[in-house]
């Protein structure tokens, strides 16, 4: 995976300036669906910050209850039509609680969200330390860090998540443990990918010259390396990004991640999961958020690969699809049959003179 991510970047070709910016922002315009995507993500940034306020129109909070607006004769089910949508409460109320689902909604994506993007941050600053230490460091310090790499890869994410969230105090604010752990235990990868990337560029002549210059090993890693490092490790984060949702939302929904009363999507699956023929709007509204929230962060996060491949671009610009297909070749068509009247016209002006 991460020499095929590597192999995928020109060496050089992704150091910052300008003109690599608006290359990059050409690309990545030019793909519809990366940029519906990259609409729906600032969508759901945009709720995620402005939770107190929407919930402060709506004059509803995510932790207070609402006992009379459930039945208690028949297990606590919504009062009132889909889970008792009114005025009042936007999309109803949860079962048996009687607290409000949209601002347990708009709550819950600040929980995945931020701990996503945490986890990533975490991830992505002790792969490329690592990585480029591996990278730029001797041999035993290469295998040494390049064996401890591998026993991260190889850990099993979950059962590991598992086993430190249970032993840590309840105390200690749970999104946070939750964001360390994920980003402590699944930044193996990451690494592989930037000591790929340094022993790729580390033997590159500008690279060679800084060294003869005098520079030091930290100062060549910060002013030519980092900026090489940044089209693969930002390619793999954007996809890193929803995967730590999806680990955060099972988390959750196994009952060791964020814990009552913050709200949270695998959190509200968990509770849902035996409501889902009372009250289905109960369940498929955070599976709904999730999915949702996935789905776009992934195709994003390809339009990101994609618009930071140099290569891509003789692809976006003739395109694969049927349509661009036949239009290549109808000019082409026209081309050939343009050079055959003319060499028509050659040979009959030629006769004429003779």
């Amino acid at each position: 995976m991460s020499e095929a991510l590597v192999a995928t970047q020109a060496p050089g070709a992704s150091a910052p300036g300008a003109s690599g910016a608006r290359q990059f922002w050409r690309r990545l315009r030019a793909q519809r669906a990366a940029m519906v995507a990259a609409g729906v993500v600032a969508l759901l940034v945009l709720v995620a910050l402005a939770a107190p306020l929407l919930t402060a129109l709506e004059g509803q909070d995510p932790t207070t209850y609402h006992p009379a607006l459930v039945d208690s004769a028949r297990g606590g089910v919504p009062i009132g039509s889909l889970g008792g949508i009114g005025a009042d409460h936007w999309l109803g109320v949860e079962p048996q609680t009687g607290r409000d689902l949209f601002a347990r909604l708009v709550y819950g994506a600040r929980v995945s969200l931020g701990v996503a993007l945490a986890a990533t941050t975490v991830q992505v600053v002790l792969g490329v330390v690592v990585g480029v230490t591996a990278g730029l460091g001797n041999r035993w310090v290469d295998q040494l860090l390049s064996r401890i790499t591998d026993i991260i890869v190889a850990m099993p994410l979950i059962i590991m998540a598992l086993a430190l969230l249970a032993v840590v105090p309840s105390s200690f604010p749970r999104p946070v443990l939750v964001s360390l752990i994920i980003g402590f235990v699944a930044w193996g990868t990451i690494g592989k990918i930037a000591r790929a990337a340094t022993l790729s560029l580390k033997n590159l002549d500008y690279v060679a010259a800084a060294r003869l210059s005098g520079w030091s090993t930290w100062r060549i890693a910060r002013r030519e390396l980092l900026p090489g490092l940044a089209a693969p490790v930002i390619t793999y984060a954007a996809l890193m990004v929803p995967n730590n949702i999806a680990i955060e939302a099972a988390l959750s929904f196994l009952g060791v991640g964020v814990k009552p009363p913050t709200p949270s999507w695998g959190q509200m699956l968990t509770a849902a999961n035996v409501w889902y023929q009372a009250a289905p709007q109960y369940l498929l509204l955070p599976a709904g958020a999730l999915f949702t929230t996935v789905l776009a962060l992934t195709v994003l996060g390809d339009g990101v690969r994609t618009a930071l491949d140099p290569r891509s671009a003789s692809r976006l610009r003739v395109g694969t699809g049927r349509r661009q297909e036949a239009r290549a070749g109808a000019v082409t068509e026209t081309a050939k049959a343009g050079s055959t009247a003319e060499s028509a016209k050659a040979a009959a002006a030629k006769e004429a003179q003779s």
